[in-house]
């Protein structure tokens, strides 16, 4: 990874937005995409895709999906005291969330704020072990005196908090700690491909973008795929590494991109998984098979317009949906070339064969 690829990561990673709240990573987005690309397009909810368009206008429709999103909470109510009760906005552990550092966004103000949590002392004396808060029992505590000073300062219900968290190479230097690698990877991955791809000659008309609300329901992705009709649809996001303490669970870092076969929104289509299986191989990419228990942008795609061959193509991250997520640059760059080799191996005689083959 060069320089500029990994100031990118970093300041990618290191931009806040939660869903509902997706406008900075976006406006660098639109920023870092729009010298890529023949033009720009934005849908009513705020995803936002660059389209390199094919001089043949019958030529597949070819289109990436990332999601802007990261987990977050918005406020539900100020306390006579000043502190903030949340909705958690996305898939959190509750056990990971105290005591944390976060940023509140208010209309015109960010400010530092932290989550709570009963320090050893005051748990002495409990009989058995102390019970973990509940995501609705932990306040969020930006040092004011009450709800009327909250207000003085511009916080207000539907404000929102996001984590705040350095990006930082480990000691082996193939190894990242960030947060919001769920999924700012596939952000980075886009802008990165499609450095890659200027000059060369692409045989479909490319669809890039990220969507908005991945993180609570999928809620981008029908309106994007709708405005801009592709043929085949493509997630790009990282997904939760199993390997811990075992080299046969699901996603085990260092091994390459994944491949999500099947998760509880999606059955790959045959036809789509053996051209990418077999196109992998060709190329030396490093993949492994992905079975997951959630689910990605992909299951909101396949069922727009006429139905839409659909996958989601990534990296396994551990520790997602927290502060700490931990990663490798290995498959991050083997997902990267991928996704290049997708591209460029797209005609109209294999995405006809892929939707229509036997």
């Amino acid at each position: 990874m060069n320089e500029e690829q990994w100031d990118r990561v970093v300041k990618y990673t290191e931009l806040q937005g939660t869903s509902g709240q997706e406008n900075l990573v976006r406006a660098a987005f639109r920023e870092d995409l729009t010298p890529l690309v023949d033009e720009i397009v934005q849908n009513g909810l705020g995803g936002l895709y660059g389209l390199i368009k094919h001089h043949d206008s019958n030529a597949p429709r070819v289109m990436f999906g990332a999601h802007f999103d990261e987990v977050g909470f918005i406020v539900k109510r100020i306390t006579p005291r000043g502190l903030l009760e949340v909705k958690a906005l996305g898939g959190w552990n509750q056990t990971v969330v105290s005591a944390q550092r976060f940023t509140l966004f208010t209309r015109h103000h960010e400010y530092p704020v932290v989550s709570s949590s009963a320090a050893p002392h005051l748990l002495r004396g409990q009989s058995g072990e102390p019970k973990v808060p509940t995501l609705d029992q932990i306040l969020f505590d930006g040092g004011f005196t009450s709800d009327a000073q909250a207000e003085e300062f511009g916080v207000y219900p539907g404000d929102f908090i996001v984590p705040d968290v350095k990006t930082v190479r480990m000691a082996n230097h193939n190894r990242v700690v960030s947060k919001s690698w769920d999924n700012r990877f596939g952000i980075v991955t886009i802008l990165d491909v499609l450095e890659r791809l200027q000059n060369q000659t692409i045989p479909n008309t490319l669809m890039m973008g990220a969507n908005v609300q991945e993180e609570v329901g999928l809620r981008g992705v029908g309106p994007a795929v709708h405005q801009l009709q592709p043929d085949l649809f493509f997630g790009l996001d990282s997904s939760t590494a199993d390997d811990l303490t075992t080299a046969i669970g699901q996603g085990q870092l260092d091994h390459g991109a994944i491949l999500r076969v099947v998760d509880p929104g999606v059955i790959m289509p045959r036809r789509l998984k053996e051209f990418i299986l077999d196109m992998a191989s060709d190329e030396h990419i490093p993949l492994q098979y992905f079975v997951p228990n959630g689910g990605t942008d992909a299951a909101g795609a396949q069922s727009q317009n006429n139905g839409i061959p659909a996958v989601t193509l990534g990296v396994a991250s551990r520790y997602i949906h927290t502060h700490q997520t931990v990663w490798s640059i290995s498959d991050f760059q083997a997902a990267e070339q991928l996704v290049e080799k997708l591209i460029l191996n797209l005609d109209a005689s294999t995405v006809n064969d892929i939707i229509y083959g036997d």
